[in-house]
Protein backbone atom coordinates (compact mmCIF):
# COMPACT_ATOMS: atom_id res chain seq x y z
CA UNK A 1 0.00 0.00 0.00
CA UNK A 2 1.04 3.15 -0.55
CA UNK A 3 2.32 5.76 1.74
CA UNK A 4 0.47 8.83 2.31
CA UNK A 5 3.75 11.21 1.14
CA UNK A 6 3.47 8.28 -2.04
CA UNK A 7 -0.03 9.41 -2.37
CA UNK A 8 0.13 13.03 -2.42
CA UNK A 9 3.67 12.91 -4.71
CA UNK A 10 1.12 10.77 -7.56
CA UNK A 11 -1.58 13.86 -7.07
CA UNK A 12 -4.12 11.49 -5.13
CA UNK A 13 -3.97 13.47 -1.85
CA UNK A 14 -3.69 17.53 -2.27
CA UNK A 15 -0.83 19.54 -0.65
CA UNK A 16 0.51 22.77 -0.79
CA UNK A 17 3.72 22.32 -2.51
CA UNK A 18 6.62 24.85 -1.93
CA UNK A 19 9.33 23.16 -4.30
CA UNK A 20 9.49 19.71 -7.11
CA UNK A 21 12.00 18.56 -9.02
CA UNK A 22 12.59 14.98 -10.57
CA UNK A 23 13.69 13.73 -7.63
CA UNK A 24 12.13 15.72 -4.39
CA UNK A 25 8.61 16.99 -3.74
CA UNK A 26 8.78 19.71 -0.72
CA UNK A 27 5.16 20.78 0.33
CA UNK A 28 3.93 22.35 4.02
CA UNK A 29 3.20 20.06 6.81
CA UNK A 30 -0.60 20.09 7.45
CA UNK A 31 0.09 19.65 11.79
CA UNK A 32 3.17 22.27 11.68
CA UNK A 33 5.12 22.80 15.13
CA UNK A 34 5.33 26.67 13.01
CA UNK A 35 4.30 28.59 10.32
CA UNK A 36 6.42 27.46 7.53
CA UNK A 37 6.96 23.97 8.69
CA UNK A 38 7.84 22.09 5.39
CA UNK A 39 8.74 18.33 4.51
CA UNK A 40 10.95 17.36 2.25
CA UNK A 41 10.08 13.75 0.78
CA UNK A 42 11.94 11.79 -2.12
CA UNK A 43 9.69 10.41 -4.58
CA UNK A 44 10.95 7.15 -4.80
CA UNK A 45 8.80 5.50 -1.69
CA UNK A 46 11.88 4.32 0.70
CA UNK A 47 10.65 3.95 4.52
CA UNK A 48 14.31 4.52 6.15
CA UNK A 49 15.68 7.79 5.58
CA UNK A 50 19.36 6.08 5.33
CA UNK A 51 17.73 3.09 2.87
CA UNK A 52 17.94 5.79 0.53
CA UNK A 53 20.01 5.14 -2.27
CA UNK A 54 23.29 7.08 -2.28
CA UNK A 55 22.53 9.24 -5.14
CA UNK A 56 19.24 10.03 -3.36
CA UNK A 57 20.69 10.44 0.24
CA UNK A 58 23.71 12.92 -1.34
CA UNK A 59 20.76 15.26 -3.59
CA UNK A 60 18.14 15.32 -0.64
CA UNK A 61 20.02 17.62 1.19
CA UNK A 62 21.16 20.03 -1.40
CA UNK A 63 17.50 20.29 -2.61
CA UNK A 64 16.37 20.96 1.21
CA UNK A 65 19.00 23.68 1.37
CA UNK A 66 17.40 25.64 -1.74
CA UNK A 67 14.17 24.91 -0.03
CA UNK A 68 14.92 26.21 3.43
CA UNK A 69 16.70 29.22 1.86
CA UNK A 70 13.69 30.54 0.51
CA UNK A 71 11.37 29.47 4.02
CA UNK A 72 13.72 31.97 6.00
CA UNK A 73 13.07 34.65 3.27
CA UNK A 74 8.81 34.32 3.90
CA UNK A 75 8.64 33.09 7.43
CA UNK A 76 10.42 35.88 9.91
CA UNK A 77 12.80 33.24 12.09
CA UNK A 78 16.39 33.01 13.09
CA UNK A 79 17.02 30.06 11.41
CA UNK A 80 15.54 26.85 9.89
CA UNK A 81 16.23 23.74 11.71
CA UNK A 82 16.15 20.34 10.06
CA UNK A 83 14.86 17.27 11.35
CA UNK A 84 14.80 13.45 10.24
CA UNK A 85 12.58 11.60 12.67
CA UNK A 86 11.07 8.81 10.07
CA UNK A 87 8.48 7.40 12.88
CA UNK A 88 5.16 9.22 11.60
CA UNK A 89 5.18 7.88 7.97
CA UNK A 90 6.80 4.63 6.59
CA UNK A 91 8.42 7.28 3.82
CA UNK A 92 11.65 8.83 4.17
CA UNK A 93 11.73 12.86 5.09
CA UNK A 94 13.04 15.68 6.39
CA UNK A 95 11.35 18.26 8.76
CA UNK A 96 12.53 22.12 7.69
CA UNK A 97 11.42 24.19 10.53
CA UNK A 98 11.84 27.86 11.02
CA UNK A 99 12.98 28.48 14.62
CA UNK A 100 14.16 31.09 16.88
CA UNK A 101 15.02 28.80 19.95
CA UNK A 102 15.24 25.20 20.63
CA UNK A 103 11.55 24.42 21.72
CA UNK A 104 10.07 24.93 18.43
CA UNK A 105 11.63 21.95 17.43
CA UNK A 106 9.81 20.04 19.93
CA UNK A 107 7.80 17.26 18.52
CA UNK A 108 6.19 17.05 21.80
CA UNK A 109 4.24 20.42 21.69
CA UNK A 110 0.59 21.34 20.84
CA UNK A 111 0.63 21.45 16.36
CA UNK A 112 -0.46 24.97 14.93
CA UNK A 113 -4.07 24.74 13.46
CA UNK A 114 -3.79 26.28 10.33
CA UNK A 115 -6.96 27.03 7.35
CA UNK A 116 -6.56 25.92 4.31
CA UNK A 117 -6.18 29.56 2.96
CA UNK A 118 -3.46 30.15 5.72
CA UNK A 119 -1.89 27.35 4.32
CA UNK A 120 -2.01 28.24 0.49
CA UNK A 121 -1.00 32.07 1.46
CA UNK A 122 2.29 30.74 3.57
CA UNK A 123 2.94 28.44 0.45
CA UNK A 124 2.59 30.67 -1.80
CA UNK A 125 4.65 33.01 -0.35
CA UNK A 126 7.73 30.27 0.55
CA UNK A 127 7.31 29.94 -3.73
CA UNK A 128 8.38 33.69 -4.26
CA UNK A 129 10.72 34.14 -1.99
Amino acid sequence: MASIFTRIIQGEIPCHKVGEDERFLAFLDINPLREGHTLVVPKLEVDRFFDLPQDLLAAIMPFAQEVAERIKRAVPCDRVGVAVIGLEVPHAHVHLIPIDAMHDMDFGRPKLKLSQEELAAIAERIRRA
